[in-house]
């Protein structure tokens, strides 16, 4: 298939609808408001439905509802929409539907401004929400990888009953990429003949609940979640190294667009003789804490430098995997604003030298 020029929240609206997608209903937030304004046209003309609803909280148990059913649906928002969406996730998660949300992190706290971040890192792999629960978390680099990623979301929603986060900052909602839609992501959604409340003609009533009254009941809940959680964290970890058959010294840790920047930066420093990594995360939970771990323990990294548009909220993961083995320093910028190639340059230049002092 050839391949075409798409702003990303275009592209990522396109990929629900590749991915069979039928329903979506939002409220709209910069800067992720062009996925609206592309399925508010494109959906009627797949039949599905479009709602814009009258808040975040009203779309996300229109959400709710419509997984309820066995629809297959998602939403787009960003930082704030988000947030105001976090008690319908929590009900979700509890209920076990397949959701898939997409947060395209804008600055904060609080209304903060339009541009782009990685402040909700928190909010997404720590559960938002009220209670233990946790959601698959994924973190695509570009537009392309958004789409894949996008079009998977809805298989992983679907086969854990669980909802999905894909999380991206502002640039990936607003850039513009060459962006192929490969076949190869599209299935047909799992039966919801035991669990969807689709009408009981010829079964027993399906129930769609998240009160258990009984505090051995819920317990047993918790714990059968817990156990679904344990094998997301088995069997869908995903990562990506750049760089690394130099075996480094220094290895830099970044998620997102922010990888990106760091791997033009790698690029730079190679040319004076530098020999830098890269462990990118593609899912934040589950975390790959192992596999940079055993990074880590190489005998020829010397320290790691983990670089965010945030105050430090994945350096806590990075600490709680490779705290005791390693050296590990932060670099990053907040309030929307993007940390430069030279910017990382100049941090990886420092620690080399300092290593080599």
């Amino acid at each position: 298939m050839a391949k075409k020029l798409m702003k990303g929240a275009e592209a990522i609206g396109e990929a629900a609808i590749r991915a069979n997608c039928r329903a979506y209903f939002c409220y709209p937030i910069t800067p992720q408001t062009e996925v609206a304004e592309y399925l508010a046209r494109r959906m009627p003309e797949v039949d599905g439905v479009f709602l814009q609803a009258e808040s975040e909280v009203a779309a996300a148990n229109m959400l709710f509802g419509a997984a309820g059913a066995g629809q297959r649906v998602f939403t787009t928002s960003s930082s704030p929409g988000i947030a105001l969406m976090s008690e319908a996730i929590s009900y979700i998660a509890a209920a076990e539907l397949p959701v898939v949300f997409v947060n395209i992190m804008r600055c904060g706290p609080g209304l903060g401004g339009i541009l782009p971040s990685q402040g909700d890192y928190f909010n997404a792999t720590k559960g938002g929400g009220h209670g233990d629960y946790k959601l698959p978390v994924l973190a695509p680099e570009s537009v392309q990888e958004a789409v894949d990623l996008m079009m998977q979301a809805f298989d992983l929603a679907d086969r854990y009953r669980t909802p999905v986060f894909m999380v991206g900052d502002g640039m990936i909602g607003q850039m513009m990429e060459p962006v192929e839609f490969h076949d190869k992501y599209v299935t047909d959604q799992i039966d919801q003949s035991k669990w969807a409340s689709t009408g009981c003609q010829g079964r027993s009533p399906n129930v769609v609940k998240t009160l258990f009254l009984d505090p051995n009941a819920c317990e047993l809940h918790n714990h059968h979640l817990a156990e679904k959680y344990a094998e997301i964290e088995k069997n869908e970890v995903r990562y990506e190294t750049y760089n690394m058959d130099e075996n480094p010294e220094l290895v830099l840790v970044a998620y997102g667009t922010v990888a990106r920047i760091c791997k033009t930066a790698i690029d730079e420093l190679k040319k004076e003789g530098l020999e830098i990594g890269l462990f990118r995360p593609i899912t934040l939970f589950p975390f790959p804490g192992d596999e940079l771990r055993r990074i880590a323990e190489n005998e020829s990294t010397k320290s790691l430098l983990c670089v965010e548009m945030s105050m430090g909220q994945m350096l806590e993961d990075v600490q709680r995997f490779t705290r005791y083995v390693k050296p590990i320093e932060f670099f990053g910028r907040q309030g929307g604003i993007v940390p430069s190639p030279e910017e990382i340059v100049e941090q990886a230049r420092a620690l080399c030298s300092r290593k080599g002092a």
